[in-house]
């Protein structure tokens, strides 16, 4: 569908530009002559734009056109859009029209369109209305309020395959080698090229061995070998500092996101729990079947 309506909006755009080359070519120092001033219209959704053979293209229908464009038009300036989509509608119009009746198969996606937009519309309904600063504070409360301070740690590591390799490392270290140049050098991961940095992290974040190896640490002290499933690791702890509940705006959209899913989730299961629904077995259903193009024409 969607590649049907570029062709298509690719045609009317080719052809809003031509008028203006065809006129150039006919263009007359007169012609030339400054023009009177177009009167705007005071546009609104019912305003007709167009009508093909008897049927009517009102705004509405350009502005909900332009909402459902393929990607590659969406950046094209509204001077060049608003004419390319009018004649778009009148290409489909009269496509259309010489199609007369939709096909069944049509018709069977024009239902799912259909329950598309509608449940689309319920969605927006839900969360219009879900997100408030009570709801936020609630939310906020609840996840943040009874949290913890919790410790987190900046570190960086070189990764080498045998404990021989980082016992000999460490020596180096212990000799005032720099540490980010050996992990440059030497590491296997890929922190290396970065110096073996991996940032700040919490607990849980990193695998067991890696994680009590820096939380036995002090900042800018260096571990012994440590051996993960990864290979073994030569460990700098370069600071520690302990976080605590983020502000409320900080995770505002966070928690914003959060407040939307679970309004339409209970939406949805209040709905579905009060729907009389009907199911068959799927197990048999060959799967396959959902390839069959011909099942839209029976």
């Amino acid at each position: 569908m969607l590649k049907r309506n570029a062709i298509i909006l690719s045609a009317a755009l080719s052809a809003t530009f031509a008028f203006p080359l065809a006129a150039q070519d006919t263009d007359t120092p007169a012609a030339l002559e400054a023009e009177p001033a177009v009167e705007m219209i005071d546009v609104k959704g019912d305003t007709v734009i167009a009508t093909v053979n008897g049927d009517d293209i009102t705004m509405a229908h350009v502005v909900a056109a332009r909402m459902s464009l393929p990607e590659q038009f969406q950046s094209l300036p509204d001077d060049v859009l608003l004419p390319g989509i009018v004649e778009q509608l009148i290409q489909q119009a009269v496509l259309g029209q010489a199609m007369g009746e939709l096909s069944h198969r049509a018709e069977i996606r024009l239902e799912n369109q259909r329950r598309e937009l509608a449940a689309n519309d319920k969605v927006d309904e839900l969360v219009s209305s879900a997100v408030t600063d009570e709801a936020l504070k609630v939310a906020y409360d609840a996840q943040y309020a009874n949290a913890e301070p919790t410790q987190e740690f900046s570190a960086s590591h070189i990764l080498v395959e045998t404990e021989d390799k980082a016992k000999e490392l460490i020596v180096e270290l212990d000799g005032g080698a720099d540490f980010a140049e050996l992990a440059k050098e030497h590491s296997t991961g890929p922190s290396g090229p970065g110096g073996g940095e991996l940032g700040w992290f919490g607990p849980g974040m990193m695998v067991k061995p890696f994680e009590d190896a820096v939380m036995a640490m002090e900042d800018g002290k260096i571990s012994a070998p440590v051996e993960t499933q990864f290979g073994w690791h030569v460990i700098k702890r370069n600071e520690s500092r302990t976080k605590g509940a983020p502000a409320l705006d900080e995770v505002r959209e966070e928690l914003a996101v959060q407040i939307e899913t679970d309004a339409v989730e209970a939406a949805l299961k209040a709905l579905l729990d009060a729907a009389t629904i009907d199911r068959i077995a799927l197990e048999g259903i060959d799967p396959a079947a959902l390839r069959d193009m011909t099942l839209l024409d029976e």
